[in-house]
C-alpha cells in the first residue's frame, strides 16, 4: 500500500468564511461536498469540515485522512497488521473510505478516488 498524502482535519465554525483563507495560503481551489450533514471543503492538504456539534465530536477524533491507490489494499494491509475496521469501505462523493483503528488505539480515515 502506498500512501499518496495526509489531510489535516480542521474543524471551523464557518465553512464559508475558512475557505478563502485556506484557499489563498494553499493556493487552490475548494472542492466542496456534503456528508452526514457535514460540510466539508478539500482546499490543498487541508479538510475543512463544518456542522451539527455532535457530529464534529466524532471527527475530531480521527487523527488525519490518509490517501491510498486503493482502500480495499489498505483494508487487507491494516487487516494483517492488527488494525481494527470499524467503517467501511463505503463509496463517498469522493471516492471510497474506510475508519481503521491502529493497534495503539489512533483513528485514521483512509480514502482513494475510486469512484463507483
Amino acid at each position: 500500500m502506498e500512501i499518496l498524502g495526509a489531510s489535516l482535519r480542521i474543524c471551523v465554525d464557518d465553512i464559508d468564511t475558512a475557505i478563502p483563507f485556506y484557499e489563498r495560503l494553499s493556493g487552490g481551489r475548494a472542492q466542496r461536498f456534503e456528508r452526514g450533514g457535514v460540510q466539508v471543503a478539500a482546499v490543498g492538504s487541508f479538510l475543512l469540515m463544518s456542522g451539527p456539534e455532535a457530529e464534529l465530536e466524532v471527527l475530531r477524533k480521527v487523527t488525519a485522512t490518509i490517501a491510498v491507490q486503493d482502500v480495499d489494499a489498505a483494508h487487507r494491509l491494516l487487516d494483517d497488521l492488527g488494525a481494527r475496521i470499524l467503517a467501511g469501505p463505503v463509496a463517498t462523493p469522493a471516492g471510497r473510505n474506510l475508519l481503521a483503528m491502529h493497534p495503539d488505539g489512533s483513528l485514521f480515515e483512509y480514502v482513494d478516488q475510486h469512484r463507483v
